[in-house]
C-alpha cells in the first residue's frame, strides 16, 4: 500500500509540520502523489460510470522508521467503491463492513427480510383494499353527518321562528314540536352509531395489519440502532501516541453524541489508521474530488477539498494528537496592523471597507480581531456601534454601521424589504457557459449540516435566494462579473457562482467550492439606502483593488 513517488523530487523540501485538514493549500509533495492517483484512476475502466457520478480521494504523504529520507505516500477513497472496500493501491478501510460472513452483512440481511416482509404485508391486496375503504368512507360519513346536522339546525331554527311568530300555539302544537325536535335528534344519533360501528368494523380488520406492521417497524428500529452502535465500535481509532478511541467515545464528547451515518469512512481517518499501524509518520494530506458534482453540494473534479467538520472534525481531533499540526490559518491575525477604512461618515451612521481575511462580528474561534471589536475601540457610546448587516470573513467590501439603536432599527428594517441596494464584483474561475450577459439565478440554499459552514442547494430545505447577475468582461480562463443579490443567505453568492445550475464558475480563490488563492476575488463594491434621519438617498462605492 506504501508507493514511491515516480518522479524524483529533492528540491522539494519536507512540510515542517502536519497539514491542517480544515483549511489548507496541498503541499507540492501531496499534488504530486495525487496527480499519480488520478493517472491511476483514469485507466480503469470498470469503475468510469461509478466515478463518474463523484467520489472523494485522498493522498498521505509519509516517511518511513527504517529510513528517514525515504518518503511515499498512502492513497484511499471516501466510502466504497465499486461495492467493495478492498481494491489493490488503495489502503483497506478501517473495519470492512462489507465482508460476506462479517456481523453486519448478517444482521443486515436480517434487516433486509424484515423490510421485505413490510413491504408485502404493505401491498397486501386485502390490506389496500380496506385502507381505500376506511377513506371513502369516512369521507362519506363526515359528509352525510354534516348534512344531517345542517338539516337539524335549519329545523330548529324553523320551530324557533314558528314559536315567535305564532303566540297562540296549542299545547298539542307544542307537543308535536318537541316530538319532531326529539326525533330529528334521535335520528341524527341511530345514522352516527351506524357510521361509527361500520368504521369500527373496517380499523378492527386493518388493525391486524397495522399492528404487525408496527411490530416489524419496531424491530427494525432496535436491531438497526444495535447494529449501528456495534458497529461504530468495531471503529477504533488510533492516534500518533497509540491511543485508541472508538467512535461511540469520540463522538460522545461532542452536541449530538452520537457518530453520524459514515463516520470513519473517509479518505484521511483511513489513511491515518494504515500509517499509525505500520509506523509511518504522516507528513501532509490531501482531498480531492473525482468525476461530477453532487445535485446538492458543490464539488469540481481534480479540485482540493477540506476535510469534512461533521464526520471527520471529532475524529480527526483525536487521531492528530501526537502530532505536531499546522496552526487554523484563520486563527491568525493578518490585520493587527491593518487600519480599517472609513468611506462614509455622519453623526448616525458610518460605512467602512472591510478588509478580506477580518470577521464582520467576533467567531466561535479565539479570533477577537473584527469589525465590531475595532469599532467598539474607536466609538466607545453607550449601546456601541451596531453592525447592520455581515460580510463573510473572506469577503472585502462596504459594511454598514449604525451609531444608535433607533438606526440600527430603520436600516435593518431596510435590509428586510430589500429596499436597499447592493453591489458586488467578483472573479470567477473560468468563463461563464450561461448564454447572454446578464441574467437571474434562482437556487435555494441551507447549511450542509454535515459540512459546517458549507451550504447545500436544497428544493426541499432551501430557503429562497435569488442574485442577479451581470458579466463586465472576459478572457479564456476568467470572468469578470457584478452580482446584485436580491435576498441575504449565508454564501449566496459563492453557491450561486459554483453550483452547477448556477454559473458552474466558483469565484477565485474560494476554498470552499472552488480553489483556495491569495485572496476570495468578492468585494462588496456599492450600497444604496435611504438615510434613517433625513430620509436622503445614499449612495456609497468603493472599488474592488483587483
Amino acid at each position: 500500500m506504501l508507493h514511491l513517488l515516480k518522479e524524483p523530487v529533492p528540491q522539494i523540501p519536507l512540510p515542517e509540520k502536519f497539514t491542517y485538514p480544515f483549511h489548507y493549500t496541498p503541499h507540492p509533495l501531496c499534488v504530486e502523489a495525487a496527480e499519480e492517483v488520478k493517472a491511476y484512476i483514469a485507466k480503469q475502466e470498470e469503475w468510469k460510470e461509478e466515478l463518474a457520478s463523484g467520489k472523494m480521494f485522498g493522498v498521505l504523504i509519509v516517511q518511513t522508521s527504517q529510513s528517514p529520507i525515504d518518503i511515499g505516500y498512502l492513497a484511499a477513497f471516501s466510502g466504497n467503491l465499486a461495492g467493495k472496500n478492498l481494491h489493490p493501491f488503495f489502503v483497506p478501510p478501517i473495519y470492512d463492513l462489507l465482508q460476506p460472513d462479517g456481523f453486519f452483512r448478517v444482521e443486515e440481511e436480517q434487516i433486509s427480510a424484515i423490510n421485505s416482509r413490510i413491504t408485502a404485508l404493505e401491498h397486501t391486496e386485502r390490506y389496500l383494499e380496506l385502507n381505500n375503504q376506511l377513506k371513502a368512507e369516512t369521507k362519506q360519513a363526515c359528509q352525510e353527518l354534516a348534512s344531517a346536522k345542517a338539516e337539524l339546525k335549519e329545523a330548529k331554527e324553523n320551530r324557533e321562528l314558528r314559536r315567535r311568530s305564532d303566540e297562540q300555539l296549542s299545547e298539542e302544537e307544542q307537543a308535536a314540536l318537541i316530538r319532531e325536535s326529539q326525533f330529528q335528534k334521535a335520528e341524527f344519533k341511530r345514522l352516527e352509531r351506524a357510521w361509527k360501528q361500520q368504521i369500527e368494523t373496517l380499523e378492527t380488520e386493518l388493525s391486524k395489519y397495522r399492528t404487525e406492521i408496527s411490530a416489524l417497524k419496531k424491530e427494525r428500529k432496535t436491531r438497526s440502532a444495535a447494529l449501528q452502535q456495534k458497529l461504530f465500535e468495531q471503529f477504533r481509532m488510533l492516534n500518533a501516541k497509540g491511543e485508541v478511541n472508538d467512535l461511540c467515545s469520540i463522538f460522545e464528547r461532542t452536541v449530538h453524541k452520537t457518530p453520524p451515518s459514515g463516520a470513519g469512512e473517509c479518505a484521511l481517518p483511513k489513511l491515518l489508521q494504515y500509517a499509525f499501524l505500520h509506523q509511518l509518520k504522516p507528513l501532509a494530506m490531501a482531498e480531492f474530488w473525482w468525476g461530477d458534482s453532487p445535485k446538492n453540494e458543490i464539488r469540481t473534479h481534480g479540485y482540493y477539498y477540506p476535510s469534512c467538520k461533521g464526520k471527520c472534525e471529532p475524529i480527526l481531533q483525536h487521531m492528530l494528537q501526537g502530532l505536531e499540526v499546522d496552526a487554523n490559518p484563520l486563527s491568525e491575525n493578518i490585520h493587527k496592523d491593518t487600519d480599517i477604512e472609513i468611506v462614509f461618515e455622519d453623526e448616525w451612521l458610518v460605512v467602512i471597507n472591510k478588509p478580506p481575511g477580518m470577521l464582520s462580528v467576533p467567531g466561535k474561534e479565539d479570533q477577537i480581531d473584527s469589525v465590531y471589536q475595532r469599532l467598539r475601540e474607536q466609538y466607545p457610546l453607550a449601546t456601541g456601534p451596531m453592525i447592520v448587516h455581515r460580510l463573510d470573513m473572506a469577503t472585502s467590501g462596504l459594511l454598514l454601521i449604525a451609531k444608535s439603536k433607533e438606526v440600527h432599527q430603520e436600516l435593518q428594517a431596510q435590509f428586510e424589504n430589500r429596499s436597499i441596494k447592493k453591489r458586488y464584483v467578483a472573479l470567477l474561475d473560468g468563463k461563464v457557459s450561461r448564454v447572454g450577459k446578464s441574467g437571474k439565478i434562482e437556487l435555494p440554499i441551507c447549511p450542509n449540516p454535515l459540512d459546517r459552514p458549507r451550504q447545500m442547494v436544497s428544493e426541499v430545505y432551501g430557503k429562497p435566494a435569488v442574485t442577479e447577475y451581470r458579466i463586465l468582461e472576459t478572457s479564456a480562463e476568467r470572468t469578470r462579473i457584478a452580482f446584485y443579490p436580491l435576498t441575504g443567505r449565508t454564501h449566496q453568492l459563492r453557491v450561486h457562482a459554483a453550483h452547477s445550475q448556477g454559473l458552474a464558475c466558483p469565484i477565485v480563490g474560494d476554498e470552499l467550492y472552488g480553489r483556495r488563492a491569495d485572496r476570495l476575488y468578492l468585494h462588496a463594491e456599492f450600497l444604496e439606502f435611504r438615510h434613517p434621519v433625513h430620509k436622503h438617498l445614499v449612495c456609497v462605492q468603493k472599488e474592488a483593488d483587483f
